[in-house]
């Protein structure tokens, strides 16, 4: 295998009995990813990701770890909700995982506490934490022992705005200070496409793309839509220099198709006696690109 290939699957079916949940699964984790899997609810996410963490096997296929292993702590993984003991403080509860991993309680502890922003909880039970604080002390949990791969069932699910964002920095930070990588599910697309630099649609039980952020970002066609006072008469201004505008696809509005430099535009607008309050480009973001690999709603 590959030297910057951290997680390979080749292949993989799970059934259970005569439900099959996976079928012939195959997709690729390089190091320092930040990978992100998509999918509609009971299209196989969590599976996937319960296999990575050895909770279960595959009944067919092949799976591959870039590292050791058989190290104790190799793989952090909060998966559905985090095993946290509600009747003990946050360090308390990072000694039992210690103690699991048969590691030294060490200054690791305070390290892995600062780092996740619960160094100031005291003699707090974990049972009063907020539902961000606990999703904190569950990564925390996850990352004692050093992980080389660290892995996230839908930590920001059900997280106020300020949870998430707090959720969100830990994972980039988790990623550039500690060179970790990542494997994430979220239903809430805007905020996987924040933070994930890979994807993986999942549909039924198949992967149906891998893609990475630029490809994603790449894959429609780029638009700029104009609000204007007169769109019919910027329209017609605008194609009459060459132009492909038009006040179809956003009636009220002028559409220009193509890569298109928002700066010129602005001067026809403005030379043409055009009164314009707003102008930006639009792109395919991941939750079209989503839409358009398996369809129906964004229940990732």
């Amino acid at each position: 295998m590959e030297d910057n290939i951290m997680f390979k699957a080749d292949s993989i079916c799970k059934n259970y009995g005569s439900h099959h949940v996976l079928n012939d699964v195959s997709f690729t984790i390089r190091k320092g990813e930040i990978y992100g899997l998509v999918g509609k609810n009971g299209a196989g996410k969590t599976t996937i990701m319960r296999i990575m963490t050895g909770l279960q096997q595959p009944n067919s296929g092949k799976i591959e770890f870039g590292f050791d292993r058989k190290r104790l702590g190799s793989v952090g993984s909060l998966v559905e909700v985090p095993s946290i003991y509600a009747n003990k403080t946050a360090r308390e509860n990072l000694e039992f995982q210690y103690i699991n991993l048969g590691l030294k309680i060490d200054g690791s502890l305070e390290e892995i506490l600062t780092f996740v922003g619960l160094d100031n909880t005291g003699s707090k039970k974990a049972g009063k934490f907020s539902l961000g604080m606990r999703q904190r002390l569950g990564i925390a949990m996850a990352i004692v022992g050093d992980p080389e791969m660290l892995i996230l069932d839908e930590p920001i699910n059900g997280l106020d705005p300020q949870g998430i964002i707090q959720i969100r920095d830990l994972i980039n930070k988790l990623n550039r200070e500690k060179d970790m990588t990542v494997i994430i599910s979220s239903h809430i697309l805007s905020e996987l496409s924040k933070l994930a630099t890979s994807f993986a649609f999942i549909d039924k039980g198949h992967i149906v793309r891998e893609a990475t952020q630029e490809e994603i970002e790449n894959a429609g066609e780029k638009q700029l839509l104009i609000t204007v006072n007169d769109p019919q008469g910027l329209a017609s201004i605008l194609m009459g220099k060459g132009y492909n505008a038009e006040i179809v696809t956003n009636p009220g509005k002028v559409t220009v198709h193509g890569d298109i430099n928002i700066a010129e535009v602005a001067v026809i607008a403005n030379e043409g006696g055009f009164e314009v309050t707003d102008m930006h480009n639009i792109e395919t973001d991941l939750e079209d690109f989503f839409l358009g690999l398996v369809g129906g709603e964004t229940h990732a």
